[in-house]
């Protein structure tokens, strides 16, 4: 049995890309930190307000953060995913759809996070619930850090579940956005996760799970 999730908005609310801003604040460069935050909050509020796909602001804030950490090392990375999981995105974490993996982990099945955030991130969350990662490789090439090839953007994530899982199918899968369709279509038993407006279609039409009300913890 292999249960998948996504993870912004379905596991957590708080963000890996503030996660590694929080790090770099504090390790770092607060100078740095605050001007990208500075240039962030203007796109953010445009996301907000629907000016602006707020997927394609989540992909381009977490292209624009890498180059915040300066001379990364490996264990830089694991560090920096640690500080995100416990500074950001583990006080943000929603207990109902963690206590639903919970329960798939209890009936003996694998779980999987899969997410287009940096992988060590998700894989530091794996680690708290016993679930690997699929997340965005990042490599460090003369102490900086970038994706390889690339991030796993939008609805490519389906795509990059099923190659690396080599399944057709997944037992239950959870998400939030449309770009968790093409992975919530192929599972046994999909649910929606506080569900945007076009998830929300879909869930409806087909007659899928809806999961809300929902609270950080």
């Amino acid at each position: 049995m292999i249960v998948v999730s996504d993870l912004v908005g379905t596991l957590t609310t708080g963000s890996p890309t503030l996660g590694l801003v929080s790090w770099a604040r504090h390790n770092q460069s607060a100078l740095r930190a605050n001007f990208f935050l500075a240039r962030l909050l203007p796109r953010y509020f445009l996301a907000r307000i629907g000016l602006i796909d707020m997927r394609k602001f989540g992909e381009w804030s977490m292209i624009a953060s890498l180059p915040l950490i300066k001379n990364a090392t490996e264990e830089m990375v694991r560090e920096m995913a640690l500080w995100s999981v416990d500074k950001v995105m583990w006080p943000k974490r929603r207990p109902d759809v963690l206590g639903r993996l919970a329960r798939h982990k209890e009936q003996g099945a694998d779980l999987y996070i899969a997410s287009s955030a940096l992988e060590p991130a998700v894989a530091a969350l794996g680690e708290r619930i016993g679930a690997a990662a699929i997340g965005s490789p990042i490599e460090i090439i003369d102490g900086r850090l970038r994706f390889v090839p690339k991030m796993i953007e939008g609805s490519r994530k389906g795509e990059e579940v099923f190659k690396r899982l080599k399944v057709d199918r997944v037992s239950a899968a959870y998400g939030d956005t449309w770009a968790d369709i093409p992975i919530l279509e192929r599972a046994d038993h999909p649910v929606a996760v506080y569900p945007d407006a076009r998830l929300r279609a879909a869930a409806v039409e087909h007659g899928w799970e809806i999961l809300e009300n929902t609270t950080a913890g």
